[in-house]
């Protein structure tokens, strides 16, 4: 069975290696929001089944606060995008 999740550890390495490679080639904003999206989910996933394969509790603990961390990044970058409605109501209201 640990040989199984460590196979399966690294296969959602090289899916989430793969991904990267395919949203940082992207030159927008919002692709490399995804791409740390997929950091901290890949990473999430991968570190509960190291958890699982080496019987070591406090990785579980690590992966929350990646999963954490990841979920912070997420709203600090919605909430720094500009306001586009705000700015097509002033648009609008303009001409």
């Amino acid at each position: 069975m640990t040989s199984f999740l460590f196979g399966a550890a690294g296969f959602v390495l090289a899916m989430a290696a793969l991904g990267l490679v395919v949203i940082l080639r992207r030159p927008a904003e919002v692709d490399h929001m995804m791409a740390a999206q997929l950091l901290g989910t890949a990473g999430v996933a991968i570190l509960l089944l190291l958890a699982a394969a080496t019987e070591t509790p406090p990785i579980v603990d690590v992966a929350l606060l990646l999963a954490l961390f990841a979920a912070f990044a997420a709203v600090a970058f919605v909430r720094s995008a500009p306001d586009r409605e705000s700015e097509v109501s002033k648009a609008t209201s303009d001409g």
